[in-house]
């Protein structure tokens, strides 16, 4: 199984990365506006991007320090993927871990995932430290 990795630090405690990694407020200030979440394992968040959205199963929430997901609909390449997001105390911050696991083969869908990982990690990182992310349609301006 291939997988996709990335690694930043948030200059923001490790309390506030999480919130906006787990809440409906935070998810769509950072990754799309037309989110429907909440903050409980078993729960199942749905995330809207114009005429497509993906479903995902929250496996796991360690307050301040991980959470795991697993796709249940979306791009077929998606679907059974496992999303681990570990977050580190640092000096600085918090360091964000991540890894979106299980895919099955590199495509041309894994590549573009992980530039789009990249963008909207950049839009986490703003929402974190200043308040304002760049939630979809707007990551990659």
């Amino acid at each position: 199984m291939k997988s996709i990795y990335h690694r930043l630090l948030i200059q923001a405690p490790a309390e506030k990365v999480y919130e906006a990694l787990t809440t409906q407020e935070g998810l769509a200030g950072w990754w799309t506006p037309d989110t429907i979440a909440k903050p409980e394992t078993g729960s199942i968040a749905r995330f809207t991007f114009d005429n497509y959205f993906k479903e995902m199963k929250i496996e796991e929430l360690k307050p301040y320090s991980n959470v795991k997901w697993r796709c249940l609909k979306g791009y077929a390449d998606w679907v059974g993927t496992t999303l681990d997001f570990e977050l580190q105390p640092n000096d600085k911050g918090t360091v964000l871990f991540f890894h979106h696991d299980g895919w099955k083969e590199y495509t041309p869908e894994f590549a573009s995932c992980s530039y789009d990982w990249a963008l909207f990690f950049r839009s986490l990182k703003f929402l974190c430290e200043t308040g304002k992310g760049f939630p979809y349609p707007d990551f990659n301006k």
